[in-house]
């Protein structure tokens, strides 16, 4: 689990974020950054480079490596800092709350403004790096790729999505973004893998959620990785989140990612509530989405 390093933002100075920021950019060549270029990269001279450096490596925003020369990278914590840091300098964030949730991809964080809002982190490739980057499209065509790069990606793509689909689909509102983080309204319910729904309920459940799939094609977007963990449920309808996979449906394998949405979404109604549910291709529903026709998708139950 990555540290929260919201607490370390009053003991920093203007200076650590200068050589934090060179390490970054140094990041864009090469996994580790030659000591020698961070005078150039932070724009810093020699001592004040060194100063910081071993002030950032005891916060554990920094570590180093020794090789042919030595080398620093930012560690996550790292990373974070400079993302909060550049948020709450736009106003974006005036506090940070507890965590909300920490995932395998992802860390949540409740923050203030003006409201109540949720904080996100990306942590792509940060644990499985070279798995994400097969996987990961956005990765495909560079030689070298960080996991600083392979997380901002991710936040970039999804706060695209949300704020191609909001307010038409329910999603989480999107606020702003910084690096790998996206700050959104916070919402409420409980994830559908947890929810307690009756066998009466899970028809309506489920047509509830297809017919956001539906809207968001329509809105030019495919989840892409739909399952009972991306959707919330509450009293006041359903909500679907975390949308970093997300392809326009002017992508080649859209169509594709579509009728896998729908199978994993029907299959894990089917699954809980045996009986309800009509042996419906998944190709056939995906069909009557793409073709704004859901009102005909309760016919096949």
């Amino acid at each position: 689990m990555v540290r929260n390093v919201a607490g370390e933002m009053r003991d920093l100075e203007s200076e650590d974020f200068y050589l934090l920021s060179g390490v970054e950019h140094g990041m864009r060549f090469s996994e580790w950054v030659d000591r020698e270029t961070l005078t150039e990269y932070a724009r810093l001279d020699e001592e004040e480079v060194t100063h910081r450096l071993d002030r950032c490596e005891r916060r554990g925003l920094v570590e180093r490596k020794t090789m042919q020369y030595q080398g620093f990278r930012l560690t996550f914590e790292g990373y974070d800092i400079l993302a909060l840091h550049t948020l709450v300098e736009r106003g974006t964030i005036e506090g940070f709350g507890a965590p909300l949730g920490v995932g395998k991809e992802s860390d949540v964080y409740e923050v203030k403004s003006y409201k109540a809002l949720a904080l996100k982190y990306h942590r792509e490739g940060y644990t499985n790096f070279r798995e994400v980057q097969r996987e990961r499209e956005y990765t495909a065509d560079h030689d070298h790729v960080s996991w600083l790069y392979t997380a901002r990606k991710a936040a970039e793509r999804e706060y695209e999505a949300l704020e191609t689909v909001y307010p038409t689909v329910s999603v989480p509102r999107p606020i702003d973004h910084n690096r790998h983080a996206i700050v959104m309204e916070k919402f409420e319910g409980v994830e559908l893998s947890r929810a307690t729904i009756d066998d009466s309920q899970a028809v309506g459940v489920c047509d509830l959620i297809l017919s956001e799939l539906a809207d968001a094609y329509k809105e030019g977007f495919v989840h892409a990785d739909m399952s009972e963990y991306n959707v919330a449920v509450a009293e006041s309808g359903v909500l679907l989140f975390d949308w970093p996979q997300a392809v326009p449906t002017a992508h080649e394998n859209a169509d594709e990612f579509l009728e896998r949405d729908v199978r994993n979404l029907v299959g894990y109604f089917k699954r809980k509530h045996p009986g309800e549910f009509e042996e419906t291709p998944a190709d056939e529903l995906a069909a009557a989405l793409r073709a704004d026709s859901f009102g005909s998708v309760r016919s096949f139950w």
